[in-house]
């Protein structure tokens, strides 16, 4: 991707250098939790320590230069994703049916608007053993440590 350089002034008045990559935009939400010109991508690109889950990198992977990512993923029915632990902190936000986040020795049901704080190191796993997918929104630094894999 060609990077194109712009100049602009901060809150200070110093002229600093901008990507015209990391732009304004819209997504518009299609319904059935989708958004225009997001794609749905594999939860990881293997490893069989999860299942029948997916992801949209809403915020992130765009030009963006926040230092944190928006996602939404999904958890079809019976579906679970790994149980890990990083030096990344997460915040996830309930926003479609509902699930199970374990989080070290503790587990929450999560439901709509729901919020959970995931510290760094704490092992951690989101599960759906309900029939309806869960949806959330997970909030994470952008710069982030490879997780640790928890059997």
């Amino acid at each position: 991707m060609k990077k194109i350089t712009g100049s602009f002034c901060d809150w200070r008045g110093k002229v600093k250098e901008k990507s015209l990559l990391n732009q304004s935009r819209f997504y518009k939400y299609k319904g059935n939790f989708s958004w225009n010109n997001i794609k749905k991508e594999k939860y990881k690109q293997s490893g069989n320590e999860w299942k029948n889950i997916v992801r949209q990198t809403l915020i992130g992977n765009h030009g963006e230069t926040t230092k944190f990512h928006v996602r939404y993923f999904e958890i079809s029915a019976g579906g679970y994703s790994s149980f890990e632990k990083h030096r990344h902190e997460h915040v996830v936000i309930g926003l479609n049916g509902e699930g199970i986040c374990i989080v070290g020795k503790k587990k929450y049901h999560i439901k709509f608007l729901d919020i959970i704080y995931i510290k760094p190191n704490e092992p951690h796993q989101l599960r759906n053993p309900f029939e309806k997918p869960f949806g959330f929104l997970c909030i994470v630094n952008s710069r982030r440590d490879k997780p640790v894999i928890i059997p």
